[in-house]
């Protein structure tokens, strides 16, 4: 089972990445304990951000990302 973000894991307090993602601390402590299940995507993105992570969607099953696969393409030592 998957549990929620937590600040913590950015080593950062509920109030420090509330203050730099500009939201309210209790926004935080919702997301954190799943309370509130209608969260809106740019306040996830804005939390996520503001403690120093990107969303990326993979499809399921899968570990590389669009951004990987083209990354390697262009890579200098990738195979014509």
């Amino acid at each position: 089972m998957k549990r929620a973000f937590r600040a913590s894991d950015s080593k950062l307090s509920q109030e420090e990445l509330a203050r730099r993602a500009g939201v309210a601390r209790t926004t935080v402590a919702r997301m954190e304990t799943l309370a509130k299940n209608d969260m809106s995507v740019s306040v996830l993105v804005r939390l996520l951000e503001a403690a120093g992570y990107d969303l990326k969607f993979v499809a399921h099953g899968h570990g590389r990302t669009l951004e990987d696969i083209l990354a390697e393409q262009r890579s200098p030592d990738a195979n014509p």
